[in-house]
């Protein structure tokens, strides 16, 4: 398998040297070379200096052939914009980004915690165990049930944002933003 990883600070070193270690053909793009330097000495993939959104860079990388895409910078906003290149320009069906505030919001903290609330008192993201009366359904078909929106999954120690087919699994820990008034019900 051939990864592309832009951004190497702490979670796109790791993420590179556990994929090179697994095998896998690595490529990693940093705009700042001394940032490549948290790289051990020992990876051998590939390493770029650049910034991870622009095409020329990304081409060079190996985009084109690549079967995944982690978008792990320091910016929210230039995550999302490599992954949307990724997907939408390179047709890339993997691509993973990290965003710092829906992170430090997602951390799973157990069932019923309230992960954030907004300033207002009208809207909360709470983490909510899916349990067998709601494992197997499509998480679409809750929301309706349930008068929530689902944000993310963590599902077997991974979080990423729910698909329209989505099927809820036993164990998932299903992030939901909620009507305060609605939050009772999920504790």
């Amino acid at each position: 398998m051939h990864v592309v990883i832009v951004g190497c600070g702490r979670v796109g070193s790791a993420l590179a040297e556990e994929l090179e270690g697994a095998g896998h053909s690595v490529v990693i793009i940093d705009k700042r070379t001394d940032a490549l330097n948290r790289l051990s000495p020992d990876f051998t993939g590939q390493t770029l200096t650049g910034v991870g959104f622009d095409r020329s860079v990304l081409v060079e990388a190996g985009i084109e052939r690549a079967d995944a895409v982690a978008a792990v910078t320091s910016g929210d906003n230039s995550n999302i914009l490599i992954a949307r290149v990724a997907r939408e320009n390179f047709g890339i069906a993997t691509v993973a980004w990290t965003s710092e505030q829906v992170l430090r919001r997602l951390q799973p903290h157990g069932e019923g915690t309230v992960e954030w609330l907004d300033p207002t008192a009208r809207v909360s993201l709470v983490g909510h165990n899916i349990d067998a009366a709601l494992a197997g359904k499509r998480y679409t078909d809750i929301e309706e049930s349930a008068g929530w929106r689902l944000v993310a999954v963590s599902r077997m120690g991974s979080t990423s944002l729910p698909t329209a087919d989505l099927v809820a699994q036993l164990g998932d820990v299903a992030y939901v933003a909620v009507a305060d008034r609605k939050v009772e019900a999920l504790l």
